[in-house]
């Protein structure tokens, strides 16, 4: 072709006027237009306009391949928007794109905030959970949420988990004549009927936050106890070396916090558990941390309840090693993954033992003791001993 059939224009509230000339001349020559019913008529678009179906589905707009299309999408259509949808489907001489200034730009160019630094987030169908790994004092957070009454709810939420003080801006119809800002305290934050949102703005206050260090506190977690504690924890993240965009598997999961520190540093895990009521819990931790969009957990007992799986990036054995699991483990890892055991059994130690004569990696035993009360004094009380073993396959 030789000019791309598709142009997908980004619009703002401010309508036609806010449009370059490209973006115009490309809505005028189409022959169908796609959109939202608000974008349609944000735009002036009648008889050739087609609002999106319900579902959503982009199969209406591949189906005019070829003919004079043009998609409208709010602001920035790369950014939570239809933009990477539909270039994902199409070669790169079909569409070409005319985004306008994100949401998130224009809360941004409004409260005066340095959008390099600002966490944005689309909180439209996900759980306000996806806040957590972000909410620290200080930080500045601009969420894209359903409405007026979806603001209220995320306030509540807020408040009971200790940031009621935050300052939180609500800002709606950005950009055109009826752009409104409002100024609220979380505790104090007042629905308003009808009010249409586009973006909440958050600068937290109260609680800490959760640390960015490895080994978070133990009580952090749902467990009964089958939970890979705070300073094993934080040795085995540190062999397991996450980093962003890499996969995990988890097996013998147990509480699942392995998994849960490992997707905090924007990795995505699979956790293998065998027990039910300890595959719930993995699960509740997912949720509560808001992870469980980048956890999957699969009850049931390897090696088996591995099949069909990815080939991983890292492996954290807890417990129950053996010759088996360890050689499906292996044959199933890429070069350059990154395995890592433990044991407080003598035979598990015994295999560690072997496979690091034959594999090579660092062999380590960890025996730790807190201080505890002995009569009118304290003494050590030690722990059982855990040995490590971490390779790179």
């Amino acid at each position: 072709m030789a000019s791309p059939w598709l142009t997908i224009i980004g619009i703002g509230e401010d309508g036609l006027a806010g449009l370059s000339e490209a973006s115009r001349k490309a809505l005028s020559d189409a022959e169908t237009v796609f959109g939202g019913e608000r974008h349609l008529a944000l735009a002036g678009v009648t008889s050739r306009g087609r609002a999106w179906s319900v579902p959503f589905d982009v199969d209406c707009v591949l189906s005019r391949r070829g003919h004079p299309t043009a998609v409208l999408a709010s602001g920035d259509p790369f950014w939570h928007g239809v933009g990477a949808v539909l270039a994902e489907k199409l070669g790169a001489d079909e569409w070409v794109a005319r985004p306008a200034p994100s949401t998130f730009s224009l809360v941004a160019a409004r409260l005066g905030w340095r959008l390099e630094n600002a966490v944005c987030l689309g909180l439209h169908a996900a759980p306000f959970e996806r806040l957590m790994p972000h909410l620290t004092r200080g930080a500045q957070i601009i969420c894209l949420v359903r409405d007026g009454k979806a603001a209220g709810d995320l306030a509540r939420w807020l408040t009971d988990r200790g940031w009621g003080a935050s300052s939180m801006w609500s800002l709606s119809a950005l950009g055109g004549t009826r752009e409104s800002i409002r100024q609220h305290r979380a505790d104090s934050y007042t629905v308003e009927t009808g009010d249409n949102l586009v973006a909440v703005a958050l600068e937290a206050r109260g609680a800490q936050g959760l640390a960015r260090s490895s080994g978070l506190s133990d009580d952090l977690f749902v467990h009964d106890g089958q939970i890979t504690k705070r300073p094993m924890r934080a040795l085995a993240l540190s062999a397991l070396s996450p980093r962003p965009g890499e996969s995990l598997w988890d097996i013998g999961a147990g509480s699942g916090s392995i998994s849960v520190e490992w997707s905090l540093c924007g990795g995505t895990a699979v956790a293998v558990e065998a027990r039910a009521d300890r595959a719930e819990n993995i699960q509740r931790n997912a949720e509560t941390f808001g992870l469980a969009h980048r956890i999957t957990v699969i009850e049931g007992t390897a090696p088996d309840a591995l099949a069909g799986l990815a080939a991983p990036d890292a492996v954290f054995i807890g417990g129950g090693l053996d010759v088996t699991l360890f050689d499906v483990v292996w044959s199933r890892s890429a070069t350059g993954a990154r395995l890592v055991a433990h044991s407080v059994t003598l035979e598990t130690e015994t295999l560690l033992t072997d496979l690091h004569r034959r594999h090579g990696g660092e062999l380590m035993r960890v025996d730790i003791a807190h201080a505890a009360p002995l009569g009118r004094y304290r003494s050590w009380e030690a722990v059982r001993p855990v040995v490590q073993w971490s390779v790179v396959r």
